[in-house]
């Protein structure tokens, strides 16, 4: 199994660097950081993800530029792979993300995936002057074309959103960047099918069942390989060995760890000691010692 250390919220944006090495220290495979582009003071749309459909981060949680962010940990880590979960790409042009990507991964050769999906605030869209009735296809374009210009040649295109000719981009990748797609409808997880990954939500081990099949069946009628796929998800019970090996033979191998200092609604476990101040970089290293002792070490 593969730990990714997912950092959901993070009021201390100085300590991500220093937090990025001390979890490849204690054996996590990668971290992840999300983004929002602009954030609205009146939000009305419901947070699909919890039953009050409430936001449960603070109004005031600082947002980094998620590939400013995973430069910077990328900069002092050699080994750490660097995921953004997720990347709100539809509500920029293609260009802009397909630089940020590209120059993200000529600092970490080889380690950066890029995790993207449509989002889910109404508002975000409006503040950006994007359309988000028809995100999910523009999207889906957007993927396209950032393929296109990674290639670092001279491409053309002419879709419905995104029209250009003689475009060159530079650096491309040094290698391949596996695309991971979040969301959890029928859209959201062909288009994950038919990419490199899923990002999945916070869920059970008997809730992700149905949803691999399911991806795993579309793959196959696609004629495309379960090899090099990944399903990637947070686990909302302990992390058991057993769990650890069911997951495996699922076919699932990356598993979000959402950062153990941080109270989520889907916590299962507690890391944080009692009286603890999460804003400290000792406590959330201390954090992260635990659950590499107690999960990691056991689940390699």
């Amino acid at each position: 199994m593969r730990f990714w250390l997912s950092l959901v919220t993070n009021t201390e944006p100085d300590q991500l660097p220093a937090i990025a090495r001390h979890a490849e220290e204690v054996g996590f495979h990668g971290v992840t950081v999300p983004d929002h582009l602009v954030m609205s003071t009146r939000i009305e749309s419901k947070y699909p993800y919890t039953e009050d459909g409430k936001i449960w981060w603070p109004d005031d949680l600082p947002w980094l530029d998620p590939w400013v962010a995973l430069s910077a940990m990328g900069a002092v880590t050699s080994r750490l792979r660097l995921a953004t979960n997720i990347y709100l790409a539809a509500l920029r042009d293609p260009f802009t993300p397909a630089k940020a990507v590209s120059s993200a991964a000529a600092i970490a050769p080889g380690r950066v995936v890029c995790g993207v999906s449509v989002g889910w605030i109404r508002e975000e869209y409006a503040l950006a002057g994007v359309d988000f009735g028809t995100r999910g296809k523009r999207m889906d374009e957007l993927i396209e074309v950032m393929r296109k210009l990674w290639s670092g040649r001279e491409v053309s295109h002419h879709g419905r959103f995104f029209n250009f000719d003689h475009a060159i981009m530079c650096p491309p990748p040094p290698s391949s960047v596996p695309i991971w797609c979040g969301g959890g409808s029928p859209a959201a997880l062909r288009r994950a099918a038919m990419n490199d990954g899923w990002l999945g939500l916070p869920m059970t081990l008997e809730q992700l069942r149905p949803v691999a099949a399911g991806l795993h069946g579309m793959r196959r009628e696609a004629g495309l390989p379960l090899e090099g796929f990944s399903i990637s998800f947070a686990l909302a019970e302990p992390t058991t060995r057993q769990v650890i090996g069911e997951l495996e033979r699922l076919g699932v191998n990356d598993l979000m760890v959402i950062a153990p200092w941080i109270a989520s609604p889907w916590d299962a476990e507690k890391w944080l000691p009692e009286g603890a101040d999460p804003r400290q970089l000792s406590v959330k290293q201390q954090c992260l010692e635990r659950y590499s002792s107690s999960v990691i070490d056991t689940g390699r």
